[in-house]
């Protein structure tokens, strides 16, 4: 067909950007009948599939776009030509457009296609978006949509959407679920980390505590020939410790350890967690030949000797104890103070459903 043969855009009704460019030498024929003049180089130029339909298969110069509506065709058009599109007709034709930009291969039309559908999520047409994603394959569109099911599920399973989803497509109403329970494994697997990662915190807290009482002296628990300034109160030194109410519950732990009646005969609970507490600072102690804290080399010593069985877990305990202290300081961006409490935890913390929790982890 000639080039003078083709119909003007006054022909078709149709609104053409004036870019100065050559006479049209190919017509899009869409579902109504209406032929869209076009040019060869622009569209071969951003569709790889419209390059490979109009120089590869010969075409007769009539390129047919069908299963859309004519405006849709006139939207997809004028941004192959302008990278825009109006946003009345972007709001009325996104679905048929983000079609059009995954059959033809135009990602910069799917990309401003998914920005517009994605705020516009509701429970009532989120099942139809799914789908539309999983055929358009459009990861980013398809995870909202996934979130958006498992966050309004009772909302959803009443919409038209999933009662055809549960008729016609079991497969996807299974991967949904499967979605959903694996999202709930997930948080759950979360806040157990962080409360493990909590608890090895506060152990990590009492470590030091423990050794400031007994290196630096804290109050009146501490080594006995590290005299302090006689002007120096004990209200200015309560001041000085920056995480006194900790220091205080260790305090009160540690003179119950010393004046138990019963640790001769294997001691309290109260006594148990003190040794527990004081094996645990052997493990991650690397001062094995100046450490003041007591019992250190007792227990560094008796583990090398007796060989117990449950050495493995003490040391795992420790090495989560240091790894979790490590983040803390990375993710708050901290520069750790030697021999000085860090984090803040009331003396209550050092107890048995403390340690017990930490040492069921393992």
């Amino acid at each position: 067909m000639p080039a003078d043969d083709f119909p003007t855009p006054s022909d078709t009704m149709i609104t053409q950007v004036d870019l100065h460019l050559p006479q049209p030498d190919i017509l899009i024929l869409t579902s109504a009948g209406t032929r869209i003049p076009a040019h060869t180089g622009v569209l071969a130029s951003v569709s790889p599939v419209l390059d490979r339909l109009i120089f590869r298969r010969s075409l007769q110069k009539l390129v047919p776009i069908l299963g859309v509506p004519c405006e849709a065709v006139l939207a997809f058009v004028k941004f192959i030509y302008s990278s825009g599109c109006s946003e009345e007709h972007m709001e009325k034709y996104v679905i048929h457009l983000l079609t059009l930009g995954h059959v033809y291969m135009i990602p910069d039309l799917k990309r401003r296609c998914i920005e517009e559908l994605a705020p516009s999520l509701t429970a009532e047409n989120v099942i139809d978006v799914l789908q539309l994603s999983r055929l358009c394959n459009a990861p980013d569109l398809y995870l909202r949509c996934m979130k958006l099911v498992h966050r309004c599920m009772d909302e959803v399973e009443g919409s038209e959407g999933w009662r055809f989803l549960q008729l016609h497509d079991p497969w996807l109403e299974l991967e949904i679920l499967r979605f959903i329970d694996e999202e709930e494994s997930r948080k759950t697997r979360s806040r157990r980390h962080r409360e493990e990662q909590h608890i090895y915190l506060q152990l990590c807290e009492a470590m030091e505590c423990l050794e400031h009482m007994c290196t630096l002296g804290c109050m009146t628990v501490g080594p006995k020939e590290e005299e302090h300034p006689t002007t120096t109160t004990g209200e200015d030194r309560k001041k000085q410790c920056s995480s006194y109410a900790t220091c205080q519950g260790m305090h009160h732990l540690i003179r119950h350890f010393v004046n138990c009646a019963r640790r001769s005969k294997g001691g309290c609970i109260g006594c148990k967690r003190m040794g527990q507490l004081l094996r645990l600072h052997s493990e991650i102690c690397d001062q094995s030949g100046s450490c003041k804290i007591p019992l250190c080399r007792q227990f560094k010593w008796k583990a090398k000797v007796e060989r117990r069985k449950d050495e493995v877990q003490w040391k795992m305990l420790g090495r989560k104890v240091l790894s979790a202290k490590a983040t803390y300081f990375l993710s708050n961006n901290i520069r750790p103070l030697p021999r000085e409490c860090i984090y803040r935890m009331e003396p209550e913390k050092v107890n048995e459903e403390l340690f017990s929790y930490a040492m069921c982890k393992e």
